[in-house]
């Protein structure tokens, strides 16, 4: 089998990551960028929060709105790292994920031992290749 690019391996990560948001959460973020960067993938959602957050934040409980979203990304978050680690086929170092409710962003950097197997690795910026697959 011929490994994927890096392009295909990020555009393969975003549709899950929707996939996985629309199912555990009742909504698709409106955007997912998502980028390799050396031993790192990073993945922006735009229009991540909930209609009940949103509710919660317009009536003045700050509080419980961010309450229940460190609940969601703390739920998510386990579920991510598998879904991440099934599509480039190595392991996950490290995930760390932040939600802005004022904004409605999601920052999600996902750190790596090894980066994935591609055809393209130049394509990586910043590519450190003692980080590339033997």
């Amino acid at each position: 089998m011929v490994n994927p690019t890096i392009g295909e391996l990020e555009r393969k990560i975003s549709q899950r990551v929707s996939s996985l948001y629309n199912e555990k959460i009742g909504r698709r973020p409106s955007q997912i960028i998502c980028h390799f960067f050396d031993s790192e993938l990073v993945i922006s959602l735009e229009d991540s929060i909930t209609q009940i957050e949103k509710t919660l934040l317009e009536s003045g409980h700050e509080s419980l709105a961010e309450h229940i979203r460190t609940l969601l990304d703390k739920i998510i978050k386990s579920q991510l790292k598998i879904v991440i680690e099934e599509v480039i086929n190595k392991p996950i170092t490290d995930l760390l994920s932040n939600t802005n409710l004022v904004t409605g962003r999601t920052g999600i950097v996902v750190i790596l031992d090894q980066l994935p197997e591609v055809r393209n690795p130049e394509s990586i910026p910043k590519v450190n290749w003692k980080n590339l697959a033997d």
